[in-house]
């Protein structure tokens, strides 16, 4: 085959730019159909966490591990200042969101339920809860 008739594939930046826009959709139309606000958030925070899972994701890829808790969620907006150096670091993400409920999301690596774990306290800031107040994290996408 000649390069004009091979077929291309999508690159992993073209996947990751369609999830964002994907996501920032889900946000801004989510609330408006629904007229639960506070399911509304939950999704907005489910759709934020599987966005910064992917950059994590792309941070591994480019760098053979995840940012350690310490240099945290930070590590993918600068670049870290704080051991382990990252070889080949890139911009991942332009700014870090915070959760529906205003505070910043939390990372842990090693996680308590996988590998990493980026999660939001929910409605009450608070680990554990119910219902609204519930916590939202990576293990449950």
């Amino acid at each position: 085959m000649n390069k004009s008739t091979r077929c291309r594939g999508f690159t992993l930046i073209e996947v990751m730019i369609v999830i964002v826009i994907l996501g920032v959709l889900a946000a801004l139309i989510v609330p408006k159909v629904m007229s639960r606000p506070d399911e509304a958030r939950a999704v907005a925070a489910r759709q934020d966490i599987a966005t910064i899972t992917q950059a994590l994701k792309l941070y591994r890829l480019d760098n053979r591990r995840y940012p350690t808790t310490e240099q945290g969620l930070a590590a993918l907006v600068r670049k870290p200042e704080v051991e382990p150096l990252p070889p080949n670091w890139k911009s991942y993400v332009e700014r870090l969101p915070q959760d529906p409920w205003g505070s910043p999301y939390q990372y842990l690596n090693p996680g308590l339920r996988g590998e990493i774990d980026v999660f939001s306290f929910g409605g009450d800031g608070k680990a554990g809860g119910e219902g609204v107040d519930a916590d939202i994290g990576s293990w449950q996408l």
